[in-house]
């Protein structure tokens, strides 16, 4: 009887099914690793500073880069820096040159006295005098314009003065150009025409009513060669005389702008003053400033003080005895 045991496999057909067996499970092996060293959720590599620029290849369409702040777009200053708008910072800005000769100049290139810049009837040393003083009378009869009297808080001295107008008390109170004129025609003036010089003369921001005596003694001093003896006032003072030179483009010489730094530097935050004076046309010769204001100068020294000379008939101050050979013009 025959045996019921199957047959034996071939042995070529063993070998073969063994190695199909081998290498699915080498796949199969190779397919985990992949998947365990990586993680179906890994981020991809972030991509390099060139990669992510506009326009760069791989960078990520209609996505800008983050915006980066730039050290020079930063306004704020820096610890120390003066603010544009300081007297300080106008004072650095102001251009330096070598002072000018002072040859030619003469006080009515700026104007013959003062005059009604505004037009409302006073010449502009009333003006100022009623801006600066307190306690106020006026002379009857000109429509309250000639101060006869009133006090001045000198901001020269820090003193209290008491203004008398006559012919010997007036020359207690001066209105100081705080650039003085012989000072702006040599830092620049020379250049200007004639209503600038008037306009200059006249201008308020470049006005201030104070001690006579001190006044005489600042001659045409700039701020490296007269500073008033108030300490108080020196940022004041000093940061008007940058207003104005800055207003009007005057130059100053390298000691004054080295004395205005040094002055406004203890008090770094002291505002640039402003101003405009209004449009001014030189009056004609004879024309009175001021209505009624008839008290003449004692002399010409104190019509110079006062920074009116030369005074002609029909001015404020004007005397006989002031004009010596008779040509109407006192003071020459």
């Amino acid at each position: 009887m025959d045996d019921a045991r199957p047959s034996a496999r071939p042995a070529g057909t063993t070998r073969g099914l063994t190695a199909w067996v081998a290498g699915l499970a080498l796949t199969l092996l190779a397919g985990c690793g992949a998947v365990g060293s990586a993680g179906p959720l890994a981020a991809p590599p972030a991509p390099s500073a060139a990669e992510s620029a506009p326009g760069s290849p791989g960078a990520e369409p209609g996505r800008s880069p983050s915006p980066t702040r730039s050290a020079s777009a930063d306004p704020t200053p820096s610890p120390g820096e003066p603010a544009a708008a300081t007297a300080l910072a106008a004072a650095r800005e102001l251009e330096v040159k070598g002072r000018a000769p002072r040859t030619g100049y003469e006080r009515e290139l700026f104007g013959s006295g003062w005059v009604d810049t505004d037009r409302n009837g006073c010449d502009t040393r009333n003006d100022i005098l009623a801006r600066d003083l307190t306690d106020l009378t006026y002379r009857p009869g000109t429509r309250a314009c000639v101060v006869t009297s009133g006090t001045l808080a000198d901001p020269f001295s820090g003193e209290t003065i008491d203004f008398v107008r006559g012919n010997e008390t007036s020359t207690a109170v001066q209105v100081d150009h705080v650039v003085a004129l012989s000072d702006a025609w040599q830092k620049g003036a020379q250049q200007w025409d004639g209503e600038t010089r008037v306009r200059f003369a006249n201008d308020p921001l470049n006005l201030l009513a104070v001690d006579g005596p001190l006044n005489g003694q600042k001659g045409d001093g700039d701020t490296a060669t007269w500073l008033p003896p108030h300490r108080p006032f020196r940022c004041a003072y000093v940061a008007r005389q940058v207003g104005v030179k800055h207003a009007y483009g005057l130059w100053v010489t390298q000691a004054e702008q080295d004395a205005m730094v040094r002055v406004l530097t203890d008090c770094p935050e002291e505002p640039l003053p402003t101003g405009a004076a209004p449009e001014v046309t030189a009056p004609a010769a004879g024309t009175p400033a001021a209505p009624g204001d008839d008290v003449p100068y004692a002399s010409c020294r104190e019509a110079r003080a006062a920074g009116a000379a030369p005074v002609r008939v029909g001015d404020p101050g004007y005397g006989r005895h002031l004009d010596g050979d008779g040509d109407g013009v006192g003071c020459e």
